[in-house]
């Protein structure tokens, strides 16, 4: 059985990781404000622009014009992955959840015997995955020093894999990262960005409607292609950070409530415990008073 003074230095200690806890939950939630308005921000643009590059690559199609980001190289040899994760932990399973859908991406193509190359932006998916997948490492783009994700940002990591495309070092190229769904839901979500794979559009009149560009739609695209690849990464790190202060407030209130939890529990067994050393002492100051 703990003595009185051990229970005490626990239940102290707890204390203040409980107002750690808080602390940190406190800020997630002022961070999360601000990251999920910027994030639900770029989302009518993100998808108006993949709205339009959906209609030209669909017009455009696999003609000998069609720009080398949209047709591809022709091959599905070697793949880069860019996995992106936070600069910090204690949130949860984010980092953990990104790094697992990039692992099982990774090791199936390996299997198909295809060539593996993985760039991390974020250092605790590097450090996830280093065990198994070092080798396979290529970069790593550091955001520790970024306060608040710009469009710089996601223009650098763009013209960097852009850069790596167009010396032949890969054939196809995709993103991971968390959608933010809510602050209990994030969702890993595997992209495509080389070659430009762009979704339907929902709008049925907007799909119907007849544009004419100037000069050419395949001039267009091959002007355009690189900002989507561009737009799409930037879209991936404003859900990352807003799904990372989700899952970090998430998971600091978990945190708040166990330690609270277990200070109850030290609280009740302190004072059995000083109960049953009160009854001891008792016993023996009425056994020596009969004895005299």
């Amino acid at each position: 059985m703990p003595n009185l003074s051990d229970l005490k230095n626990r239940i102290s200690s707890v204390k203040s990781t409980r107002k750690i806890t808080k602390a940190m939950q406190m800020v997630a939630a002022a961070k999360l404000r601000r990251a999920q308005e910027a994030a639900e921000a770029g989302r009518p643009y993100a998808e108006r622009f993949n709205t339009v590059m959906g209609q030209l690559a669909a017009s455009v199609g696999s003609s000998d014009g069609a720009p080398k980001l949209l047709a591809g190289t022709g091959a599905d040899q070697t793949h880069m992955l860019v996995v992106m994760t936070a600069e910090r932990g204690l949130c949860g399973g984010f980092n953990g959840n990104i790094a697992k859908l990039a692992r099982a991406a990774a090791q199936k193509l390996i299997a198909e015997g295809k060539t593996v190359k993985i760039l991390t932006v974020g250092k605790k998916g590097r450090e996830t995955l280093k065990r198994d997948l070092e080798k396979h490492f290529i970069g790593h783009v550091d955001l520790s020093d970024v306060k608040r994700i710009g469009y710089a940002d996601a223009a650098g990591i763009a013209q960097d894999v852009l850069a790596r495309f167009d010396g032949a070092e890969f054939d196809v190229a995709k993103i991971f990262y968390s959608k933010f769904q809510s602050v209990i839901s994030q969702t890993p979500t595997e992209q495509q960005i080389i070659p430009a794979a762009f979704d339907a559009p929902e709008d049925a009149a907007a799909a119907s409607t007849i544009y004419d560009y100037e000069p050419s739609e395949e001039g267009i695209l091959a002007d355009l292609l690189p900002r989507a690849v561009a737009t799409q990464i930037f879209s991936a790190l404003l859900e990352n950070g807003a799904s990372e202060q989700g899952a970090r407030m998430s998971a600091m209130d978990n945190a708040t409530r166990n330690a609270g939890e277990m200070i109850d529990k030290l609280t009740i067994e302190y004072n059995r415990t000083r109960q049953a050393v009160i009854t001891n002492e008792l016993i023996e100051i009425i056994s020596g008073a009969e004895a005299l």
